[in-house]
């Protein structure tokens, strides 16, 4: 008896630790030491009420030249001899204040670079940056203010403590706790003299987590730990990539938030777990003001979270320098707008990368392929991309193809062009040993190096692999020349790319990844720049995309991300699961990547593992159409699941959705021209635009959203059975908000929830809006290029109206546009324009609800009038006068 329930324990341990996440392939903080020796100072500190800090400004270091403070902060404790020197140095790059902190250290004969590493800002930051020469500098006894625009942050010398105040208001302090640490150089034989006594040595020299205990620590501690006090802050967002609410939670006796790009199977929800990406830029709100913490780290790094009143959050990396920016401003959006000016605001996208895209792993070979997209023309389902995952290349050898199976992929080009579409491929930086491509990348000393400075093998795909180096600059040639060649043609440049597993992902490597004392260009460790890798990956493939296409936008898809990859590619949140749990979480993971600036983002629709039930695959496209990358995917052991295959009416439900998705393709183009200008989200959190409504319940509305500036506000069914909506809609007594359900405009105002029944789209559009829509059915975006505009007005309390509309080629690096700009009254509808193209736009229908004011007809059949609601054909023979603002004179 004892042995049989021995035994039914031991198997439910093992399907226990089966279906929990693997966690216990990844560190806790306890488990990771430079985690778990910041939190033990910390918490030292916090229960110490004498404590004096060990870190002082040195008053005569100060010096001020060129927009640019310099000083030195010095690391001093009378318990102990240790007396370190940080060199640091202040300025204001555009309206963001900059702080950045290294250390002087002696060079050693180690293999490995001896510095901090002090190049993330290299990789993050966009070009041509410049210092805000109208800053100010002003010392005093003790302490030095820097004043630019309405800012001033206060910089006290003994101990170190920064205060950020906006129009005169203290909104910040910066180790306020005083959590600074940082780990200096040190030898294993002098360790004891260099410990402050609030100090744990844990695992200092050593790694002893079962995966990674041969990692070298050559270097010994570094790391490095700061606290932020957000005064009269409640309201925390940013720091992805995790499978996680909106709003960020309190993190006190919990996991913190850990950024740690890793391959992580079938991840949880409400889980501070690491993913893919991550993206160290965090925001808070609050009524009167917003601001944004930008901690420029690329290393393993954890973030503790105290909510109240004043939050706090405590920042901690395993090494590098000390760098962070401060932007503060009135909103949100301005916020954002301070980001892009640093990071970079996203690519404008190729137009039919904002179609939908259909894949799976994988389809089987070229006649697959093309029955696919045959079916969808017989189904009459619009379509822009059909996807390859890895199964076509010769046994796994990226630009390769497999003989057999895609011996003319020429052909599949050309037959995918003549309907308007796209094929993407995937290229991954594991290289499969033994093949042209890995023993050139191995000749030409472009690998990732082990340790003892060799190339690195690892396991992935192939089997055993090899990764190129792409910060290594002569990567870039060598990848150029690559892409040239599988690129194909110079007729047929309807090929997208795909770069997975680029975190890297190492099967055989700790915690699924690369060795965190792998070496790269510089002699840098991996763990410097390990968040920053799979950033320099996608960035080498964009360039070499810009070189073999020339004049035409590339697409790249990224799972691996950082700050500044918003620049070049797009991002998903990796592997989800056919559950409703993945569906309902993929809208807040969604926002908070638009929110910190990352807004082309989207979410394996119907989920990649497993098999969606038809309601769960029909809710999932319908809220699928609101992701800025809208793509289906599957895993290989996945039923088929393409949206002519579920029948009816499920596949009619799902057909409309998509076809909605291309109806509003003018919007979001619109909205992404916008983001590209003004790094504002394309799915914009209500919050955004409602920040002062004195409700405080708006901040954490994860489950709706407006699409960009246009009005659209959207909430998609993310519950089993559910058949009804009730929206958030602040300052209803102030403003309408029309039912647009399924996209079709109706007089009729919400005042509450309404019946959702499974055919239908949850949409309200805001008084005062004009959408402007594409009707007609065509098979992929290219074929809709000369289509009519249909214009749907909604008329705000006051009668009026404004709108605006992005035109250009859809597909050019370097393109003529134009920017209409509607605006209706009572006395008509007047467009304005700007920009260089000159080709004529067709109007063929214009909807208004909400008028208070007669409009009538002379011109038989050109007017339906149905209560509030006016239908307007053929515009140009309706005596509703069109004028053209002062910069262009053509007819529309």
């Amino acid at each position: 008896m004892q042995l049989h329930s021995n035994l039914v324990v031991l198997i439910f341990i093992l399907v226990n630790s089966c279906l929990a996440v693997k966690d216990y392939l990844f560190k806790s903080c306890e488990q990771n030491g430079f985690c778990h020796r910041n939190r033990h100072y910390a918490k030292e500190i916090e229960s110490d009420p004498n404590f004096k800090s060990p870190y002082n400004v040195i008053p005569e270091s100060i010096s001020i030249s060129g927009g640019t403070l310099k000083g030195t902060v010095v690391k001093e404790s009378v318990e102990t001899d240790i007396r370190v020197e940080f060199p640091f140095e202040i300025g204001v790059l555009g309206n963001s204040f900059h702080f950045k902190l290294d250390e002087n250290r002696e060079h050693n004969q180690q293999l490995v670079n001896y510095r901090r590493y002090n190049e993330t800002s290299n990789w993050a930051f966009t070009d041509g940056i410049l210092s805000n020469t109208e800053a100010k500098f002003s010392k005093h006894k003790g302490s030095v203010d820097v004043l630019y625009k309405t800012h001033k942050v206060s910089i006290q010398f003994n101990p170190v403590k920064l205060s950020v105040f906006y129009k005169t208001k203290e909104v910040l302090v910066i180790n306020d706790k005083q959590f600074l640490n940082i780990e200096h150089q040190r030898s294993k034989e002098n360790n004891e003299d260099n410990l402050l006594p609030q100090e744990s040595d844990f695992n200092m020299f050593l790694d002893n987590f079962a995966d990674s205990k041969n990692d070298r620590l050559p270097l010994g501690p570094e790391s490095i730990g700061l606290d932020f006090s957000l005064k009269q802050f409640s309201n925390l967002y940013g720091i992805p990539e995790h499978a996680d609410s909106m709003s960020l939670k309190d993190t006190k006796g919990k996991e913190p938030y850990r950024l740690f790009n890793v391959d992580i199977f079938e991840y949880e929800t409400d889980s501070r777990l690491p993913m893919y990406g991550s993206i160290p830029f965090l925001m808070a709100v609050r009524p009167d003001v917003a601001l944004g913490i930008f901690w420029v780290n690329s290393a393993d790094t954890y973030i503790d979270i105290t909510k109240d009143k004043d939050s706090s959050v405590h920042w901690i990396s395993e090494n590098g320098v000390l760098e962070f920016i401060i932007i503060v401003e009135e909103s949100p959006k301005q916020v954002n707008e301070e980001y892009g000016k640093l990071t970079g605001n996203t690519q404008l996208p190729i137009l039919s990368s904002l179609g939908y895209h259909q894949c799976r792993w994988n389809y089987n070979d070229i006649k697959d392929v093309l029955e696919v997209s045959s079916k969808f023309d017989e189904f009459e389902i619009p379509y822009d991309a059909i996807w390859l995952d890895i199964e076509y290349a010769d046994k796994k050898k990226y630009f390769t193809w497999d003989p057999e199976n895609f011996a003319d992929p020429g052909h599949m080009l050309k037959e995918l062009n003549r309907t308007g579409r796209n094929l993407a491929m995937i290229i991954d930086p594991h290289l499969k040993t033994g093949y042209e491509v890995s023993e050139q990348v191995i000749s030409k000393g472009l690998a990732m190096r082990n340790n003892d400075n060799q190339v690195y093998y690892g396991h992935c795909w192939p089997g055993e692999s090899v990764w190129i180096d792409t910060l290594d600059p002569k990567s870039q040639a060598f990848w150029n020349d690559l892409h040239k060649t599988f690129m194909i043609s110079d007729e047929y440049k309807n090929l997208f790319l795909w770069n997975d597993m680029n975190e890297p992902s190492v099967f055989n490597g700790p915690e699924t990844s690369a060795p965190k004392d792998n070496i790269h260009y510089g002699n840098w460790e991996h763990r410097s720049i390990h968040n920053v890798f799979g950033l320099t990956y996608h960035e080498t493939t964009f360039n070499s995309l810009v070189d073999r296409l020339h004049t035409q936008r590339p697409f790249i898809l990224t799972r691996s991300y950082f700050a500044g990859s918003q620049r070049t590619a797009a991002m998903w949140t990796g592997d989800n699961m056919s559950k409703w749990e993945y569906l309902k979480i993929s809208i807040p993971m969604v926002l908070t990547s638009n929110i910190v600036g990352m807004p082309f983002a989207g979410a394996d629709v119907g989920g990649f593992f497993g098999n969606p039930s038809k309601e769960l695959l029909t809710r999932w496209y319908q809220a699928g159409i609101w992701y800025p990358f809208f793509r289906a995917h599957a895993h290989i052991d996945s039923r088929r699941r393409e949206p002519y295959l579920i029948g009816d009416p499920y596949t009619s439900y799902i057909r409309d959705a998509i076809r909605l998705r291309y109806k509003l393709l003018p919007v979001f183009y619109t909205s992404f021209y916008e983001a590209s200008l003004t790094g504002t989200p394309v799915l914009k959190p209500v919050f955004y635009d409602y920040q002062s409504s004195g409700d405080s319940q708006i901040y954490d509305v994860e489950d709706e959203f407006f699409l960009g500036n246009s009005g659209i506000l959207a909430k998609p069914i993310t519950d089993e059975g559910a058949t009804g909506v009730s929206f958030k809609t602040p300052n209803l007594e102030k403003e309408n908000f029309y039912h647009f359900t399924n996209g079709v405009i109706s007089d009729k105002i919400y005042q509450d929830g309404f019946k959702a029944e499974l055919s239908d789209i949850p949409m309200l559009l805001k008084g005062g809006s004009v959408v402007p829509m594409k009707a007609r059915y065509r098979r992929s975006t290219r074929l809709m290029k000369h289509d009519p505009y249909t214009l749907v007005v909604a008329l705000n309390k006051n009668g009026g109206a404004s709108g605006e509309l992005y035109v250009d080629d859809g597909e050019s690096l370097s393109s003529e546009f134009k920017v209409l700009f509607f605006s209706i009254d009572k006395h008509g509808v007047r467009v304005d324009s700007t920009g260089d193209c000159d080709s004529p736009l067709e109007f063929e229908k214009i909807i208004i609800v909400g008028a208070n004011f007669d409009i009538e007809s002379v011109s038989s059949g050109k007017l339906a009038k149905d209560s509030n609601k006016v239908i307007i054909n053929n515009p140009k023979e309706f005596p509703i006068k069109f004028e053209l603002g002062p910069s262009r004179h053509d007819e529309l």
